[in-house]
């Protein structure tokens, strides 16, 4: 039975020490954790907020990256189709002017074949007389005995 007096004496003097630690324990929590709950939470609000915001602002990001893709794909394209029209313009215009050049160069052909016509007809019009003319004293020559090669005694100086 001493040890339950003992005990019993132990508690009685343990009490107001159990007292202050509630107190103590009261106290923290009104003045200590609540605040810093208080702050916890108001952190991870602003975090978890911070979070969406970013996550929000990486969907906007990629969606105006996105956008910017096709806006660069669409703008090559128009420049490959400005390249390409250029391109055939460029070709035509120079098929144009081989065209005229081979059109030139034909018409300066025919003016060269018909000043060789005409130069042969002049050729042909005046050798003509000449050679009836030495035609006829081929055979002049021929009927009176000489060669047509054979100069005339009063020709030989």
């Amino acid at each position: 039975m001493e040890i339950l007096r003992q005990l019993g004496e132990l508690f009685l003097q343990a009490t107001p020490t159990v007292i202050i630690l509630c107190l103590f324990y009261f106290f923290l929590r009104a003045n200590f954790f609540a605040p810093l709950d208080r702050v916890l939470a108001e952190r991870r609000a602003r975090t978890e907020g911070a979070r969406r915001e970013a996550e929000s602002s990486q969907a906007a990001a990629q969606e105006r990256l996105h956008t910017y893709r096709e806006e660069l794909q669409r703008a090559r394209a128009e420049i490959y189709a400005e390249q390409e029209s250029a391109r055939r313009a460029a070709l035509e215009e120079r098929l144009a002017r081989i065209r005229e050049a081979r059109s030139h160069a034909g018409d300066r052909v025919r003016a060269a074949k018909e000043a060789l016509a005409s130069d042969l007809e002049r050729a042909r019009a005046e050798l003509e007389p000449a050679s009836q003319m030495l035609a006829a004293e081929i055979a002049r020559a021929i009927l009176q005995g000489r060669s047509p090669g054979a100069r005339r005694p009063s020709e030989s100086r």
